[in-house]
């Protein structure tokens, strides 16, 4: 590798990235890698063609910066020449040449040259190349792109490269014969990719520094020079020819009279991203089999990236075309053709280095890994929608393999993920809810609960009174008579008084969970016969347990399941139905689900129906303790109870269902 071509040409301001990957599929070489998201130009694999910096809409790339040293250069004693690219026509139609090159003057160069000359002696060496070559095979090197994408990807093809210098160097010669080795020379041009030419450890360091027109724009700009505060002048001498035509396509052809024979075929011509590429590619197959392919990486020097010109390509070529015409009109043909004999022994030639980038294909199963990961699994999956930046699906998973892209470039599979991401938040967010209202719930009962067990104790010692002298007045009287019927009264309701309080101490947990091993199945089967049958109603247990043995206080856990299975009953008394009651467990958990065919719990209910003294039953018939009681030896078990329920038959068979979630052990 060129440790001195290596300096990025192009890099990426991470901030302004916004990660559409226009840049990886407008780059032909596919310098582009994406780490983390961000876009990454790799200065080894780059060829400096600019299609990255044209087609960024958010201004994320940025071409390394030469005004600072052309001001430094400027600034100095010594003499500076500028060497304007023959483009300059299409960046700057608003001036006049002769304004534009006083502008120049005024900046601080003390010469101003057209590289155009240099494109005439650079045509006139190609000419030369192919009638002393017969029988060979060339790549046109006036573009630099090409080089180092030749040099990179298809070294195969580096001895092809005609040994000839760009325009940009064949003038910077010109310019040291003139002037000797000391002159300093600035490039003003459209073309980024010169910076990395003019770095190059094999060329001498003919060029001091590069500045695209946008770059000259503005110190313009900065310098307040205008074409009313300046001199019209002309370039230096030499003058130049028919090289005004090279940044049109085919213009060094036309300039070397080489016209693009198409039916012999020995010449073509190509330009722009995709073209070049496939000429290269077809021409080392040999399938373009030319004495000459000369190729651009734009659609000629009109269309660089330095170019901030909005007007139209071929806008652009008029211009470069009617700058040509009037300078040819007025050009002295005679002293044009002097010029050129006076350089003709002029050295013109420049070595070429492998420098390849290529890089191994993966196997094919590490490809079908990478399209898997993208949720690819066959061709029918293949959309190659080129979203990622890659023209297929395949071409993307090998990337990936490679380490230039990630998986999350495939569109589709970006959405479908995010869609899979919206749905677990959504569920998420369900649970959170549910979570919430629980914990709610929760803390309801537990302040019900509190001021249960303050209320009960409060209550106990008067209704031990009442009992204590309601039992001492029915043994003083008559059973029969009034009073004593009165005083029965007294002491049944009393006793349901007791009652109620016991419950409010066991919904508000007072009471100790004595726990023991025992049989699940056994007590479900011991509570279901203490339970009074009811006319058209079945009763189904079923026992999924691979160990039916749990620890748990026998006698609280009986209370909990006739709660839930007297309701459920009650729920069925008029229309009859199916009570289920199915045991499972896992390793850790012993489940009890009771589950019946009635009309459901309504939904306005609902967060209601753990509350205590909270009942449907008419006045009588219940006290509104059980589920309250229920839930809370649930809780003292470190355990969980949970229902669903409906009501509405268009959904599906109406009930509710309650699952009591136990720890198979004390510490479970």
């Amino acid at each position: 590798m060129d440790p001195v071509t290596d300096i990025a040409v192009v890099t990426t301001i991470k901030e302004r990235c916004r990660v559409c990957y226009t840049c990886v599929r407008e780059c032909p070489a596919k310098a582009i890698r994406i780490i983390d998201g961000q876009a990454e130009v790799m200065p080894e694999r780059c060829i400096g063609c600019g299609n990255c910096v044209r087609v960024c809409s958010q201004n994320a790339k940025q071409v390394r910066d030469c005004t600072a040293s052309a001001m430094a250069l400027l600034q100095e004693d010594s003499p500076v020449a500028a060497l304007v690219a023959p483009s300059f026509p299409a960046e700057f139609s608003e001036y006049g040449y002769a304004e534009f090159v006083g502008m120049l003057r005024a900046l601080g160069f003390s010469y101003v040259y057209e590289v155009a000359f240099g494109a005439d002696l650079v045509a006139r060496a190609y000419k030369q190349l192919l009638e002393n070559t017969p029988g060979s095979r060339y790549i046109a090197t006036t573009c630099p792109a090409i080089i180092a994408y030749v040099e990179r990807y298809y070294p195969e093809l580096v001895p092809m490269l005609a040994p000839i210098v760009s325009p940009m160097i064949a003038t910077a010669r010109v310019v040291r014969r003139i002037h000797g080795p000391e002159i300093r020379s600035i490039f003003i041009g459209p073309c980024i990719a010169k910076k990395g030419e003019m770095l190059s450890s094999l060329l001498p360091r003919e060029v001091s520094a590069t500045l695209a027109f946008s770059e000259l724009r503005l110190l313009f700009s900065l310098s307040g020079i205008t074409p009313e505060g300046t001199e019209p002048s002309d370039f230096d001498p030499p003058h130049s020819g028919q090289g005004m035509l090279f940044p049109i396509s085919g213009g060094m052809l036309q300039a070397a009279n080489l016209p693009e024979d198409l039916m012999s075929g020995e010449i073509v011509a190509a330009e722009g991203r995709e073209p070049f590429v496939d000429a290269i590619r077809e021409f080392q197959s040999a399938d373009v089999d030319v004495a000459l392919l000369e190729v651009l990486a734009c659609q000629g020097c009109i269309s660089g990236p330095g170019i901030t010109n909005p007007a139209p390509l071929f806008r652009r070529r008029s211009l470069v075309s009617r700058y040509a015409r009037q300078r040819a009109a007025a050009a002295d043909h005679n002293a044009w053709f002097a010029e050129m004999q006076r350089y003709g022994d002029l050295n013109l030639t420049r070595r070429f280095q492998v420098k390849d980038q290529r890089l191994a294909l993966p196997s094919e199963e590490d490809v079908q890994k990478a399209l898997e990961t993208m949720n690819k699994y066959g061709p029918e999956d293949y959309l190659n929608c080129g979203a990622c930046g890659y023209d297929t699906c395949r071409e993307h998973a090998i990337a990936i393999c490679k380490g230039l892209a990630e998986t999350e470039m495939c569109l589709p599979y970006t959405i479908e993920e995010l869609k899979r991401a919206v749905g677990d938040l959504a569920l998420s967010n369900t649970q959170l809810k549910k979570t919430q209202q629980a914990l709610m719930h929760s803390e309801k009962l537990a302040s019900m609960g509190q001021l249960a067990a303050g209320i009960a104790h409060e209550l106990n010692n008067p209704l031990g009174v009442v009992l204590m002298y309601s039992h001492l007045l029915k043994r003083e009287i008559d059973d029969a008579g009034k009073l004593g019927q009165d005083l029965n009264t007294i002491v049944e309701q009393a006793d349901r008084c007791k009652k109620i309080v016991a419950g409010l101490l066991h919904f508000a947990r007072q009471n100790k969970v004595q726990r023991q091993a025992v049989n699940l199945d056994s007590v479900v089967r011991a509570c279901l016969k203490g339970c009074p049958a009811r006319d058209g109603i079945r009763i189904d247990v079923l026992n999924k347990m691979s160990d039916p043995v749990v620890e748990i206080d026998r006698d609280q856990i009986t209370q909990v399941i006739l709660n839930l299975v007297n309701n459920a009953l009650d729920a069925m008394t008029t229309s009859g139905g199916v009570l289920t009651l199915t045991l499972s467990d896992t390793d850790k958990q012993a489940l009890i689900e009771v589950q019946d065919t009635g009309p459901g719990i309504p939904e306005d209910i609902v967060k209601k129906i753990f509350e205590p003294f909270f009942t449907t039953k008419s006045i009588g018939k219940g006290t509104g303790l059980g589920l309250s009681i229920t839930y809370g030896i649930v809780k003292m078990h470190s355990g969980d109870i949970r229902f669903t329920s409906n009501c509405d038959p268009a959904k599906g068979p109406t009930g509710a269902k309650f699952t009591v979630m136990l720890p198979r052990f004390e510490h479970g």
